[in-house]
């Protein structure tokens, strides 16, 4: 069996091959059959003549999608026949058996085309046809590359991929968490993370020093063209470091991953800006600096404030709630003095006007995180209970560490010249929440609710004030 077409076929000629996949398309030119058959590497052109009795026969019932089992001679397609604009182009396979594997029906939609103009639900509900487009195929691969150049680049600069769980405590992170009830605590839930913030520095504290991992993270959120219920990052953590170290390490990450999928970034080093410059000079702290539509512009914007004011004349944290402030705004944290003007070590990678990652130096010392806490208006009895566990781990020793999380569904889409991240998901949800294939949210038996202690109350319908 073959699993490459173009492995299996290039420079084979005279060879018999046996091949699978999917009928892409079928031409009937009088006696000769023309078959293009499609699997995950690429187009093989098939020919069948009658002189194949049995082949033939099978060949003249087959229809777009079918999936079958061809064995076959390479042969050199006469000249005027050579598609240059194929890596199989110059041969074709004479078919001496065809096997119907699968029939299959109409699609529910095309694939012929890139699909942008189909309607999203009609999309999604049929994903794993969907999937079959080339452009996704396209897509998905290059995704599968960049992770790949991620890891391998980490490997070698000494981190350790560590994967932290999911199910955890609910936490202040930005966004609405999900939850998840306990069946064996009832009325108590877990909430799925949101990232894995506190357990990478769980993890620096504990000395592993250089941490990755390719994560999976869950935020209740507003959906857009660059946001899901769920994500996935490129999550770093570094031990004895400062905030160009870590800087300098993922530019050149993202320089090999930019440049290892044929496209380059327009300026080395990148930029850095300060969020303060960002505001004045571009009204943003996301600056678009791209001349050209197929240019990769990326920047850093850097000494954000460490607070910022809310709509009841509070602070809540500007990037998150563990974001050490400049050492030089110390003895004001302390003071609590002019907490509009402290700055933080936190730092985002911009490219294009978007958001691809953010990072900072985190706070080590539990008191000033405490006081940071309190600022932000937590009592010390919340504080304890939802960070208790990580300022009692800082009384154990804990390095200076810092580190970033990128996302990966902004970063693929971006390279693969894609506006929205559903494009770059193999099953994302619809604009509407609504999940790929299977049809979630729904509602489950009153038995299950039963043996989690829930009962799901529903809210009586407004009445029209016209009635």
């Amino acid at each position: 069996m073959n699993r490459d077409f173009i492995e299996a076929v290039v420079n084979k000629e005279g060879k018999d091959v046996t091949l699978f996949g999917f009928v892409d398309s079928r031409r009937d030119h009088g006696k000769i059959i023309f078959l293009d058959l499609r699997d995950s590497s690429g187009l093989v052109q098939v020919v069948s003549t009658p002189k194949q009795e049995l082949a033939y026969k099978v060949a003249e019932k087959l229809g777009s999608e079918d999936v079958v089992k061809i064995i076959g001679q390479v042969n050199s397609r006469p000249k005027e026949n050579i598609n240059p604009e194929l890596p199989t182009g110059k041969v074709e396979i004479l078919a001496k058996e065809v096997e119907i594997i699968s029939k299959a029906d109409s699609l529910p939609i095309p694939i012929d085309e890139s699909g942008y103009d189909i309607e999203e639900a009609a999309r999604f509900k049929n994903r794993y046809i969907d999937l079959r487009r080339k452009r996704l195929q396209i897509n998905l691969k290059l995704r599968h590359k960049i992770t790949k150049f991620i890891r391998e680049f980490l490997d070698k600069q000494g981190f350790t991929e560590i994967e932290t769980p999911y199910l955890s405590q609910s936490t202040p992170e930005g966004s609405r968490d999900f939850l998840v009830p306990s069946r064996l605590q009832k009325g108590e839930f877990y909430a799925l993370t949101q990232s894995p913030q506190q357990y990478k520095q769980l993890l620096m504290i504990a000395g592993f020093e250089r941490y990755y991992q390719i994560a999976r993270a869950f935020r209740d959120e507003d959906l857009r063209a660059d946001r899901q219920f769920e994500h996935t990052q490129i999550d770093i953590e570094m031990a004895f470091v400062n905030r160009e170290d870590i800087m300098k390490l993922v530019e050149e990450m993202i320089n090999l991953v930019v440049e290892g999928c044929g496209r380059k970034a327009n300026k080395k080093p990148f930029p850095v800006i300060t969020f303060k410059e960002a505001k004045e000079k571009y009204d943003t702290d996301k600056p678009n600096l791209t001349k050209g539509k197929n240019e990769l512009a990326f920047l850093w914007v850097k000494d954000f404030p460490l607070f910022e004011k809310t709509d009841d004349g509070g602070y809540t944290f500007s990037h998150n709630p563990f974001a050490s402030p400049k050492p030089e705004d110390i003895e004001n944290l302390k003071k609590k003095k002019n907490l509009e003007q402290l700055q933080s070590l936190q730092y985002d990678l911009v490219c294009n006007g978007e958001e691809i990652g953010g990072g900072s130096i985190r706070i080590t010392d539990p008191e000033i995180q405490r006081q940071a806490f309190q600022i932000m208006g937590y009592s010390d009895n919340e504080i304890d209970k939802e960070f208790g566990h990580l300022l009692n781990a800082y009384k154990y020793g804990a390095p200076v560490h810092g580190g970033i999380a990128l996302g990966l569904d902004r970063l693929v889409a971006m390279i693969a010249g894609e506006e929205n991240i559903r494009e770059v998901i193999a099953f994302p949800v619809t604009s509407s929440g609504q999940t790929s294939v299977m049809d979630a949210p729904s509602k489950v038996p009153a038995t299950v609710l039963e043996e989690l202690g829930l009962k799901v109350v529903v809210p009586p319908l407004k009445k029209d004030k016209s009635d």
